[in-house]
């Protein structure tokens, strides 16, 4: 029976998912359609708050789609699953932190995947490149992605060039929120996550689904949106019994106690 292709740890309301196939954590179409479930399961629980990705390998964080399934005629359009490739990118109301913990090579879709997180803590020894363009081919969601994460110049580099990016240059840009040593990743991770699910899950949730339903969306027609309270999530949030808290909590000069609903 052959391992599988990732290893799952849960400390309290943390999940960390670290990718575990050797030698590159390349992603192959059932590897993809299993992390797609990891993720919705993750989202589904109300017990968990905020998921960590990374590696159990030391030189990969992942090596992008997996071309040995593709010499077999695995094509570049397979089902991914409902999260998209990886898992991540297209799963529809993900509304938890998702932080990547990236050391070693993120290459093509390996850096796509880092960039469907929130939030990027790099090891030392991290470096981003997409090839794809030497192989006549496109990075499609990093595409869409870099040019605004980053200067457009840079991204567009990038792109075009398929060079590669160190972790340092990477916290330039603000790529990556934190560069850290190889053996502090983790924990560096760890820590934020921990921070993080001690929050408020229900703004986490407003957060995340006005940035991500908002892109591309003129200024005056979202804040009209928020205040007509037509995201669901800002329905549940202004409504909820955390929301109350938050005001007493203040008013009261003490720590609130977020239940999430």
């Amino acid at each position: 029976m052959s391992e599988p292709p990732f290893i799952l740890r849960r400390d309290g309301a943390v999940l960390e998912v670290l990718l575990n196939r050797p030698k590159a954590n390349a992603i192959d179409a059932a590897t993809s359609r299993q992390l797609g479930q990891v993720f919705a399961d993750f989202r589904d629980d109300p017990t968990l708050r905020v998921a960590i990705l990374g590696s159990a390998l030391e030189r990969f964080f992942s090596a992008g789609w997996d071309l040995n399934a593709a010499a077999e005629g695995e094509p570049p359009d397979a089902d991914y699953g409902a999260g998209g490739f990886g898992g991540l990118q297209t799963l529809p109301g993900l509304n938890k932190p998702v932080i990547a913990a990236v050391g070693g090579i993120a290459v093509g879709g390996g850096f796509e995947i880092a960039l469907a997180a929130d939030l990027i803590i790099a090891s030392e020894t991290a470096r981003f490149a997409l090839p794809e363009i030497r192989s006549g081919t496109i990075a499609d969601a990093a595409t869409l992605k870099l040019p605004r994460r980053i200067p457009y110049h840079i991204a567009m580099e990038l792109l075009f060039t398929g060079r590669w990016m160190e972790a340092a240059e990477a916290k330039h840009w603000g790529l990556v929120n934190d560069v850290v040593a190889p053996d502090a990743l983790m924990d560096r991770a760890r820590t934020l996550a921990a921070q993080l699910a001690a929050g408020p899950p229900l703004v986490f949730a407003a957060i995340k689904e006005v940035a991500r339903e908002s892109e591309g969306v003129p200024f005056v027609e979202a804040l009209a949106r928020i205040n007509a309270r037509a995201f669901p999530s800002i329905a549940t949030l202004y409504t909820s019994e955390d929301q109350l808290e938050g005001a007493r909590a203040f008013a009261e000069k003490r720590a609130p106690v977020w239940k999430g609903r």
